[in-house]
């Protein structure tokens, strides 16, 4: 599973170029595109107004809504024309991923007001291959990308959605455009940009599970991690967030949040979620921090911030976690944070829980 870049979106945009190219001799105002209510035209400058959007939201900086301007073509643009302007959008939206700082985030509305450089690259690509299907799709043509570019779309839009025997297909089931054997359709649809939180050092940044299998496999997850990171308990993490995501039930709100300081943007650690809440609203905390990160309040810091977060929500009403008896340190981040001892789990473990 790859994690997003400019690249992919110079790959989708190529993709979606050689197959429409094949009927730009044909009028597209007059043919449907797929099931949507659109002609195939003006599906093509949805597609580049939306790359030409994303890339200008990520370079611009934009926090709290789109840039106000819109993307107009000239009437008597043809299809080639058009065509040039989603390759040139496309490439607009690439340079901005590729230039833009790995913490940076602008404004997209769903579902946390934010996006990073992959998310906004991921969401370029969704809308190339998706409206490219579409297209062909009405105009007769046959169309499949590479399975790594749903795959990577997947992983880092849909984390909520179990992967099929193929991405493909399972992202056109995900998007409401075609059947997966043994899932019912599907209606209505969103993707999900990672929640990222600040504390006053930190940022706690949602894992996706295309970033979560490379911690995995022994890469650095796309963070620029402090002498000694990732520690082996982010691993650990990164692998149940795969497990979880894996086998459809993992929820993006309740993921691995990796700890990355805000003054020179390296990550220091990990918090996460061990699943979701039960029915009682109860659910479990951990954390994690690189050796050098230690003793600086880094977790105490952290974990109020996430456990804040938590029981804000109406879903959670108690927080649980556990710390080794022989752990002093981590018994005293978890008193600073809040949590009251709860009793022995056994010779070795000591339970805590923090209430709303």
């Amino acid at each position: 599973m790859r994690a997003m870049s400019g690249e992919q979106v110079t790959e989708a945009v190529a993709w979606c170029a050689a197959v429409l190219r094949e009927a730009v001799g044909r009028d597209w105002r007059a043919v449907r595109a797929g099931r949507l209510e659109w002609d195939c035209h003006t599906t093509a400058v949805h597609v580049a107004d939306d790359l030409v959007a994303y890339a200008a939201n990520l370079a611009g900086r934009a926090q709290d809504a789109y840039l106000p301007f819109d993307l107009t073509l000239h009437e008597d643009t043809g299809n080639a024309d058009l065509l040039h302007v989603v390759e040139t959008t496309g490439a607009l939206l690439a340079a901005a991923v590729q230039t833009a700082p790995p913490g940076l985030r602008a404004f997209h509305p769903y579902p946390f007001r934010s996006a990073d450089r992959d998310g906004f690259a991921a969401m370029g690509v969704a809308e190339v291959l998706l409206h490219t299907h579409d297209m062909a799709e009405g105009l007769g043509l046959s169309y499949e990308p590479p399975a790594e570019l749903a795959e990577a779309v997947l992983g880092t839009l849909f984390p909520h959605v179990r992967p099929g025997p193929e991405p493909w297909p399972t992202l056109l089931w995900a998007t409401g455009r075609g059947e997966l054997p043994g899932r019912d359709p599907v209606t209505e649809w969103r993707w999900y940009n990672n929640l990222v939180l600040p504390t006053e050092r930190l940022v706690l940044t949602g894992l996706r599970p295309a970033n979560a299998r490379d911690l995995v496999l022994g890469g650095d997850g796309g963070f620029d991690w402090i002498e000694g990171g990732p520690y082996e308990g982010t691993r650990e993490a990164a692998g149940l967030l795969v497990k979880a995501y894996e086998a459809g039930v993992h929820r993006p709100e309740f993921t691995t949040f990796v700890a990355v300081r805000e003054e020179d943007g390296r990550a220091v650690g990990a918090l996460l979620f061990h699943g979701v809440p039960d029915e009682d609203g109860r659910v479990e905390i951990g954390y994690d921090l690189a050796e050098a990160a230690r003793g600086q309040g880094y977790a105490t810091e952290a974990l109020r911030a996430l456990s804040a977060w938590a029981l804000a929500r109406d879903d959670v009403r108690t927080l649980y976690a556990r710390a080794q008896k022989s752990n002093t340190a981590s018994q005293g981040v978890l008193g600073r944070a809040g949590f009251e001892p709860v009793g022995a789990i056994d010779d070795r473990l000591l339970a805590y829980e923090l209430r709303s």
